[in-house]
């Protein structure tokens, strides 16, 4: 299986190590990858434990595992990423930085949801805690709902094939 995060090669070899807690994520960006990935495979105890603490506090398993479930994650793109900062102990970033310093990733995300389909553009800022990167927050930029393509139509997922054979079924 191909990873969800778009990385063009294959989930036990990309997110799933992360998911899986075999390795820590080296950047906002691979964090925001296994994240989606981990929405897309319905791992909710990573996206809780990925949440930097200030943020965990306002999340419950139960909630996140219930949208993960209804949800069907279709693409990912990454829009831009900002610089940051190396992990290690005389360099770590954290939320008692001045806000506009920390590291963000903007992406795109297709999804189902109810039988519609979704655009979502969000700004997501990472902090470093214990030395891992967490997801601090995100502003959604816009999250609006699609016109599904006709049966015969391309995918919106760039899966080259028809929306039919694709996230039309």
């Amino acid at each position: 299986m191909q990873c969800p995060c778009g990385s063009n090669i294959s989930f036990q070899q990309c997110c799933c190590l992360l998911i899986n807690q075999e390795t820590c994520a080296q950047s906002p960006e691979q964090l925001m990858r296994s994240r989606y990935s981990a929405y897309a495979t319905e791992a909710a105890d990573y996206i809780y434990q990925t949440y930097a603490q200030a943020s965990r506090a306002l999340q419950s398993i139960a909630d996140i595992s219930a949208w993960a479930k209804e949800t069907k994650w279709l693409k990912l793109t990454i829009n831009a990423a900002s610089d940051y900062t190396e992990l290690d102990d005389q360099n770590a970033v954290n939320a008692d930085n001045e806000e506009q310093h920390l590291p963000t990733v903007c992406f795109s995300a297709y999804y189902q949801h109810q039988g519609e389909y979704f655009l979502m553009k969000e700004t997501s800022r990472f902090v470093v805690e214990k030395g891992q990167w967490r997801y601090l927050d995100g502003e959604v930029s816009n999250n609006e709902a699609l016109i599904a393509p006709k049966r015969n139509q391309a995918c919106f997922c760039d899966s080259n094939k028809k929306f039919k054979q694709c996230c039309g079924r």
